[in-house]
């Protein structure tokens, strides 16, 4: 064993949304993209998350890239199991066992039932006022909606509205419609005038 390796430690941290946990490790968990996994067979390929949803409680997990959100069923008061949950992660994080495998995200776009996933479009097919939003969106809205426990993805620009995927903690949060309204549309609004109308949540 490396006498040099830091410690792995998790902490708990209440998010906007309170069926929603965010547990942040002290180091990167996974290179790349959030994922998102709505079910147990979707997460096949991340051997974290299936370990989570054998949790009776856990009904989804979003991993990010130094955090892990996951979204409870009502049943279950979050101050009876947030210790389990995060002594859990950071036990198993501290072994280095493996997160997502390498070929996630091919699992991922064929494991996505909701077509929200698919109507994403890709970097290099997007437009001008596209690229524009993208930009404003990962500069100044994706820090705190990650801070938050979650993620925001564009997905379209048409005749003045802008739809959005909402992730992890944000999506189904009882504040994430003002949180789109007031902060994402007012920036978008301010940043590309005459541009923008209105910003929607396709799953919100």
């Amino acid at each position: 064993m490396n006498e040099n390796k830091v410690p792995t430690t998790v902490y708990a941290e209440s998010t906007p949304n309170p069926k929603v946990m965010k547990f942040v490790a002290n180091r990167a968990i996974i290179q790349g993209d959030s994922v998102e996994f709505m079910n147990i067979d979707e997460a096949k390929n991340a051997p974290l998350a299936v370990k989570l949803f054998h949790f009776a409680f856990v009904k989804e997990v979003f991993i990010a890239r130094n955090f892990v959100s996951i979204t409870k069923y009502d049943a279950m008061e979050w101050e009876d199991v947030v210790m389990e949950v995060r002594e859990f992660i950071r036990e198993y994080l501290s072994k280095d066992k493996p997160v997502i495998r390498e070929e996630i995200e091919e699992i991922t776009s064929k494991s996505q039932q909701e077509p929200t996933q698919a109507e994403i479009v890709q970097p290099e097919k997007l437009g001008e006022v596209e690229k524009r939003i993208v930009d404003i969106l990962e500069e100044y809205v994706a820090p705190a909606v990650e801070s938050d426990g979650g993620n925001i993805r564009f997905v379209s620009y048409k005749e003045g509205t802008v739809s959005v995927l909402l992730q992890g903690a944000c999506s189904g949060c009882p504040s994430s419609t003002v949180t789109l309204k007031q902060g994402i549309e007012n920036i978008l609004k301010k940043m590309l005038p005459t541009l923008i109308d209105e910003v929607i949540a396709i799953n919100g």
